[in-house]
């Protein structure tokens, strides 16, 4: 009778520990199908663009994209290859929502609103900029969108783009390089300190 009972008990846990492993989840090292992957961005500018118009002028402005920085045109007005309004215009840029098609291709920006530029001060120098932040306290991904969509335009017609804040420390100078575009979210290389070189006596 004792066998009969023990062998009873046994019968039932086998049959809930069955029964539980039949609605459980369990290990498997066969691939599951659990629906497609997520869809990569294609960060395909639009093919559509503006047109300048009159003294309207075509430039590019660094937009993040996959994890990467990736120029979109813009049709800015006119700024007669005057740096600081270039980057006044450039920066105008940088802080506006992507267009719903850049969205919808991956776009998007991380300069923040409120962020402006000034002239260079007394004692910096040539080509400075100087923004109403510190450069070197803005976050690491919009401070290479702005070195990256200086560079090589009306505001900074080659070489680093040289910026200051709005203390008395003295500017730097920073470089946009292909190590920049693909980890813009590093800290741009160079920021090294520019003094003005004195005239000669």
């Amino acid at each position: 009778m004792r066998a009969r009972w023990v062998w009873g008990v046994v019968a039932s846990v086998v049959g809930v520990g069955l029964l539980g492993s039949g609605c459980g989840i369990r290990a498997t090292t066969v691939p599951v199908d659990v629906g497609a992957a997520p869809s990569r961005v294609s960060c395909d500018t639009p093919a559509d663009q503006a047109r300048p118009v009159g003294d309207e002028v075509t430039a590019d402005v660094e937009l993040v994209c996959g994890s990467q920085l990736v120029g979109v045109k813009r049709v800015l007005p006119g700024v007669e290859r005057k740096p600081v309004r270039a980057a006044q215009a450039l920066l105008a840029e940088l802080q506006k929502d992507p267009t719903a098609e850049e969205r919808d291709a991956g776009f998007s920006t991380g300069v923040p609103d409120g962020l402006g530029v000034a002239p260079a001060r007394a004692g910096d120098p040539k080509g400075t900029l100087r923004l109403s932040r510190k450069p070197e306290d803005l976050p690491p991904l919009a401070l290479a969108q702005i070195v990256c969509t200086f560079a090589d335009t009306a505001a900074r017609p080659g070489g680093p783009v040289v910026l200051g804040g709005p203390d008395a420390d003295p500017p730097r100078a920073w470089e946009c390089t292909e190590a920049v575009r693909a980890r813009p979210e590093a800290v741009p290389t160079l920021g090294e300190i520019v003094r003005a070189t004195p005239s000669p006596t």
